[in-house]
């Protein structure tokens, strides 16, 4: 194989080579770092509770000073709820039920207790994405699954925890702390315990199992039980414009921003689009100059080649340091695109970090394995073209 290497590397132009590397290093560059940028900036839009549908948003109706002299009520009425369902965005829409009954939790560390009054809410369970065994409540049981909203914590350790030197919680140790929680109403107290199964970034409410909340409101509530304040609404496109035309005809209000949030995540999709094409254009093209160049080589080295074959080597023999110098210059290619790759990122994300929009920087596994499949690709169109032109020549 080696003499074989050495009669053929004559006229070979290290020009049209180093063209190719820097054309491909170039596209390479592009595609991946746009897959990687795309999956570490993407959350910051996307950023969703882990137990709750991606794209729902919640709404209420505005509150207005001259609504409450007035008494207009906030609540959402049947018509107003079909009215949403109807919608050409709506996918599916859950009333929030609210607790009609006095609740207060206690929690102790460190030999402080503390106690403070609180409400519940709900949400129907086709909205909540937790394992079936964690968000279950039958009547008779002791214990209360609950989500709360994480500035909750959030509050306690910046703030409680620092002023009083008590220790931070983390939300690990948090799912494993037991609240207590006291129910009243109707002349009844009862004593439950309350289990935190998860944390909520968008979600200002504490929320428990529908099915808790229906028979607690049978059970504790007094007087009649009011409509539902708010609603939880899946759409099939948070970017949809009509969402956004139909809420403001109506008066209704959205909560933590979650269409601007997905009109920043659509045109991030959209741009990243745009520059994936650019890259995977530049690396078609820089393909495309390799193949000339080996062609063009081919043409040169007819000649021997010709000798070659008539001696008994064959054209998979023959083709072979080709094609070993195409994988060589991709592998090349994959090994500087991901160091670079991973420079930039580190520099974006300080600098992300510094604008207070921390991302995850653990191991690019995305990034890394589109160019794995990227090296694949073209190194297996490389070598079946090199292959199929030995034959045609010959």
């Amino acid at each position: 194989m080696k003499l074989i290497w050495k009669l053929l590397r004559h006229h070979i132009s290290v020009a049209q080579l180093a063209g190719f590397f820097l054309a491909n290093l170039c596209g390479m560059v592009i595609v991946l770092l746009g897959i990687q940028f795309y999956n570490d900036v993407l959350p910051i839009f996307t950023q969703s509770d882990s137990f709750l549908k991606k794209d729902y948003i919640v709404v209420s109706k505005k509150v207005s000073t001259l609504g409450s002299f007035l008494g207009r009520s906030n609540q959402f009425s049947n018509v107003d709820i079909e009215e949403v369902k109807e919608q050409p965005f709506t996918e599916s829409v859950g009333p929030f039920t609210s607790s009609h009954f006095q609740v207060s939790a206690g929690l102790g560390i460190e030999g402080i207790q503390m106690s403070t009054a609180m409400f519940f809410e709900s949400v129907p369970d086709e909205f909540v994405d937790i394992e079936t065994d964690k968000w279950r409540f039958t009547p008779g049981d002791g214990t209360i699954p609950i989500i709360i909203p994480r500035n909750y914590l959030n509050l306690y350790n910046f703030g409680f925890a620092q002023s009083r030197s008590l220790p931070q919680i983390s939300e690990g140790l948090m799912g494993t702390i037991s609240l207590d929680i006291r129910i009243a109403g109707k002349g009844k107290r009862d004593n439950y315990k309350g289990r935190i199964v998860g944390f909520s970034n968008r979600l200002n409410t504490i929320l428990v199992p529908d099915a808790f909340m229906k028979w607690a409101n049978t059970q504790y509530a007094e007087g009649k039980q009011k409509g539902p304040s708010r609603l939880i609404i899946e759409v099939n496109n948070p970017t949809d414009e009509r969402i956004a035309r139909f809420f403001e005809d109506k008066g209704y209000e959205t909560e933590n921003d979650k269409l601007d949030n997905g009109k920043a995540a659509w045109f991030l999709r959209i741009i990243v689009g745009i520059v994936l094409s650019v890259g995977l254009v530049i690396s078609i093209l820089s393909l495309y100059i390799l193949m000339l160049s080996i062609f063009l080589l081919l043409q040169k080295n007819t000649y021997k080649l010709e000798n070659l074959l008539l001696i008994g080597y064959s054209t998979r023999k023959v083709a072979f340091p080709y094609q070993a110098m195409t994988v060589l210059l991709n592998g090349l290619v994959l090994v500087l695109s991901t160091a670079i790759v991973l420079l930039v990122r580190h520099v974006y994300s300080n600098l992300m970090d510094e604008m207070g929009l921390p991302i995850d920087t653990g191991a690019p596994w995305l990034a890394i394995g589109a160019g794995i499949v990227l090296f694949l690709i073209v190194s297996a169109i490389n070598t079946t073209l090199i292959y199929r032109k030995m034959k045609s020549l010959f």
